[in-house]
């Protein structure tokens, strides 16, 4: 696929990377030339040096026979003009925008063809809220991700020795839990995935991925973890896009306390926010912390716009007694460095965007992916199409699909019988090893590693046979 990148920031060099890997022409526009020499040579890409909404660096950029175009750029009106340009001028066939400001979200008709043409619209501060709001509904949980618009749930935790389902063979997990029908996808240990069976065992510490219906997922994560402290109290620092929308959707529930360091900033978020207790001071003061009683706070989440600024406070938060600490980081090389030491839960904006970005771009009637593990393991979504003869999944039994090693199918949500074709699916399978899949069927595959996603893609194509 020849793909257009606009932007080499973060979120740009994190689409750049995760498809460059799978045999994708890709070629990147910034202004910034540093930052397109740093891309070119980590990354096998064409790089052109330009405003990414004038029609020449776009005709530069190959836009008269591109697939796709990817504007995420730091500029809302930079993006929506890149997309009107790239339709009029080049007829370019999909076009994706990176939008911040609620305002045109808000008003979709503003984005169709015959305005801004764009088909697809992400943005990242919102995903990354509604990510981290996942999270304080599941405390304890690595990753908390959804499909099937929200029936089914991958929860990503870290077993905790003394739980029913720790010390135990996976074939017992019917007997721990009688009336819940989950699957375990995967188990990563000291790094390492193990692919489940009956007979493997959970070890304490072991990252467990489990997928069950929404409903259920509460009752694995007990077996696996214990019961958790609900949170009540958050303290965000950082008032900007992200915490702000943060603290709106929290409000309500939680008792939440906002930090800035921006004086006027402070006083618009006091404004904006109805319950949210504003503070004007900086996250790492330990006398501020105190004084706001850091040590009965339940989750504290940096989310500033200085990363290492994140990684200090959330660890300063952590020493000083919050039960839990969450941070907003964006290099990689960081990740892995203080995530599970003093911050609990690292965030990459990048990552959490990725996946929503993947959807558009994979082969096949896919609905949502989901990046894993920083990137290496993704769980996709897809949909079955065909019939016995013309496809290689639909009318077969799970068992006697041929899925790459390691590869899992873990849920089927399937229409119910008689339903309209244009309401979404309702009847949540934990698939066996006879399970049919039929047409139409969403199924929800699980893969260790990214270099295998091409080989699950092939096997959901349908044949020329099916009409």
């Amino acid at each position: 696929m020849r793909i257009i990148i606009l932007g080499a920031g973060q979120v740009g060099a994190s689409v750049a990377e995760n498809l460059v890997s799978e045999a994708n022409d890709i070629t990147l526009v910034d202004t910034n030339t540093d930052n397109l020499a740093e891309l070119r040579n980590r990354f096998e890409v064409r790089t052109v040096c330009g405003n990414a909404a004038s029609p020449s660096v776009l005709r530069e950029a190959g836009a008269d026979n591109a697939d796709l175009l990817i504007a995420v750029t730091q500029s809302d009106q930079t993006n929506l003009c890149a997309c009107k340009t790239a339709k009029t001028l080049f007829n370019l066939p999909t076009r994706i925008a990176r939008l911040r400001s609620a305002d045109y979200v808000d008003y979709p008709e503003l984005l169709n063809g015959g305005n801004f043409a764009v088909d697809f619209s992400i943005c990242p501060e919102q995903i990354v809220t509604d990510y981290i709001r996942r999270l304080i509904d599941f405390p304890e949980a690595l990753q908390v991700l959804d499909f099937a618009d929200g029936l089914v749930n991958l929860t990503s935790v870290i077993a905790r020795e003394g739980n029913p389902l720790v010390g135990r063979p996976l074939a017992d997990l019917r007997a721990q839990l009688p009336h819940v029908d989950a699957h375990i996808a995967a188990i990563y240990r000291n790094d390492n995935p193990i692919l489940p069976t009956g007979d493997t065992v959970i070890a304490p510490g072991d990252e467990v991925f489990c997928l069950a219906a929404t409903s259920h997922i509460r009752a694995v994560m007990h077996g696996l973890r214990g019961a958790a402290l609900p949170m009540r109290r958050i303290m965000i620092a950082g008032g900007g896009n992200i915490g702000l929308r943060l603290a709106a959707s929290l409000e309500d529930d939680y008792n939440v306390k906002i930090l800035e360091t921006d004086a006027l900033r402070a006083e618009r978020l006091a404004i904006g926010l109805r319950r949210t207790l504003v503070l004007h001071g900086n996250a790492t003061d330990e006398k501020l912390l105190e004084n706001e009683g850091i040590d009965e706070t339940d989750l504290f989440v940096a989310l500033t716009n200085d990363e290492e600024d994140n990684i200090m406070s959330a660890s300063l938060a952590k020493r000083m007694g919050a039960r839990h600490t969450l941070a907003l980081i964006n290099r990689k090389s960081y990740v892995g460095l203080v995530e599970g030491g003093p911050i609990d839960i690292v965030i990459s904006p990048a990552q959490a965007t990725i996946g929503v970005l993947l959807a558009h771009v994979r082969r096949g009637d896919v609905v949502a992916v989901h990046s894993l593990r920083r990137g290496a393991a993704e769980a996709l979504e897809i949909i079955a199409h065909g019939k016995h003869g013309s496809s290689r999944i639909v009318g077969r039994a799970v068992g006697g699909i041929p899925l790459p090693e390691g590869v899992t199918i873990n849920a089927i949500v399937r229409e119910a019988p008689g339903a309209d074709e244009s309401a979404p699916p309702r009847a949540v399978l934990i698939p066996h090893h006879d399970t049919m899949i039929e047409n139409k069927d969403h199924v929800i595959v699980f893969c260790p590693h990214k270099n295998l996603v091409r080989k699950v893609e092939k096997l959901f194509q349908v044949g020329f046979t099916f009409l």
